[in-house]
C-alpha cells in the first residue's frame, strides 16, 4: 500500500497563466478569484492510458486545482506512472478498494474544492476545460452542475463521434437517460453533499443515480464547449458491463418511484433517434474543431505542466 499527501496551493496567490489554447486569463498585476476545482481519477490496471489522463488534467495549467488519484492496487505500471507526477498531486494512493464508486467517493471525502468532478483513467480532459468551467459555471444560486460536450475517441485517441449533453427534468432522466456525459460534467461540492454523495453499492449506474439526484436539487447548465473525451476500447466498462447497467438502471427508476416501464417504446425510439441525428450533425459541423482539440491535447502529452 502506498499513500502520498501534498498541501494544495492557496487560492489567494496571484497567478499569471494562459490556457493551453493560448487564451489569457490574467493580466499582470490582476488576481483571478478562480474557484478551487477538485478532480478525482480512479484507476485499476489502466497503465496503458493513465499517463494521458493525468497529463490532460495537469496540463490544464489551472492554478487552483486539487488533483487526487485513487489507484486500486494495480499490478501493472500504474504506480510508477503516478509517482512520476506525485509532486503535482494533492493526494494519491495505491491499495485495494471497494471498487470504482468507492474509490471516487473516498476521493471526494478528502476534497476541498468548491467544484467537483471525476475523470476515469482512460478518458481525457480537453485543453482549457477547467478554465471554461470556472468562467461559465452560473453563480445564480440555482445551478448545481455544468455539463459540456464530449468527444468519443478510439483506443489510440482517434476521434469517432461527439456526444452533446441534454437538458432534462429529473423525471425524464429516469425514462430517457440522464443525457449527460459523465467526464464533461462537474458540480458544486455543496450540492454533492446535499444529495448524500455517490451510491457505492452500484457498479455502473452510480453516475446516473447522482445526476438524477442533482437534477432534483437544482438546475444543470449546458455549455457548448467540448470539455472532455471518452475513450471506447474493448476492456472499458461501457463495453463489458451493459447487462449490469440495465439492471441498475431499473433499480434507480424504482428508487425514485417510477417503477417499471417498457424501455423500448415508439416514443423512446424517436427520442433516441433524434439524439443520434443531433450528435451526428454536430460531428459533421465540428469535425475540424474536434481534430484541432485532440491535436492540441497530443501536443502537450509529452510536456510536463
Amino acid at each position: 500500500m502506498e499513500v502520498f499527501f501534498r498541501p494544495t496551493p492557496s487560492s489567494s496567490k496571484t497567478w499569471e497563466t494562459k490556457g493551453l489554447g493560448g487564451r489569457a486569463y490574467k493580466r499582470v498585476g490582476i488576481t483571478l478569484n478562480l474557484p478551487k476545482i477538485t478532480i478525482v481519477t480512479p484507476s485499476y490496471n489502466q497503465g496503458q492510458y493513465l499517463e494521458q489522463a493525468i497529463l490532460s488534467v495537469l496540463n490544464q495549467r489551472y492554478p487552483n486545482l486539487e488533483y487526487i488519484v485513487m489507484d486500486g492496487g494495480s499490478t501493472d505500471n500504474s504506480v510508477e506512472i503516478i509517482k512520476r507526477y506525485a509532486d503535482r498531486l494533492a493526494y494519491w494512493q495505491s491499495k485495494p478498494d471497494g471498487g470504482q464508486a468507492s474509490a471516487i467517493a473516498k476521493g471526494f471525502e478528502m476534497a476541498s474544492g468548491t467544484i467537483l468532478g471525476w475523470l476515469n483513467s482512460d478518458d481525457l480532459l480537453c485543453p482549457d476545460c477547467l478554465f471554461t468551467v470556472a468562467n461559465k459555471f452560473p453563480q445564480d444560486g440555482k445551478t448545481v452542475a455544468l455539463a459540456g460536450r464530449c468527444i468519443m475517441i478510439g483506443p489510440s485517441g482517434e476521434p469517432l463521434k461527439v456526444n452533446l449533453p441534454i437538458q432534462r427534468t429529473w423525471a425524464k432522466m429516469l425514462f430517457y437517460g440522464h443525457g449527460l456525459p459523465q467526464m464533461s460534467t462537474l458540480w458544486t461540492r455543496t450540492a454533492y453533499e446535499q444529495t448524500g454523495g455517490l451510491d457505492t453499492s452500484l457498479q455502473f449506474g452510480f453516475d446516473a443515480d447522482l445526476f438524477v439526484r442533482l437534477r432534483r436539487l437544482g438546475e444543470i447548465a449546458i455549455a457548448s464547449d467540448y470539455l472532455a473525451a471518452f475513450r471506447l476500447h474493448p476492456s472499458s466498462k461501457t463495453s463489458t458491463m451493459q447487462n449490469i447497467y440495465q439492471i441498475e438502471k431499473q433499480l434507480i427508476r424504482e428508487r425514485f418511484g417510477k417503477g417499471s416501464f417498457p424501455s423500448i417504446s415508439r416514443m423512446f425510439q424517436r427520442i433516441r433517434f433524434s439524439q443520434r441525428i443531433r450528435d451526428r450533425l454536430a460531428w459533421e459541423k465540428d469535425k475540424a474543431q474536434v481534430r484541432k482539440i485532440l491535436a492540441l491535447a497530443r501536443k502537450t502529452e509529452n510536456r510536463y505542466a
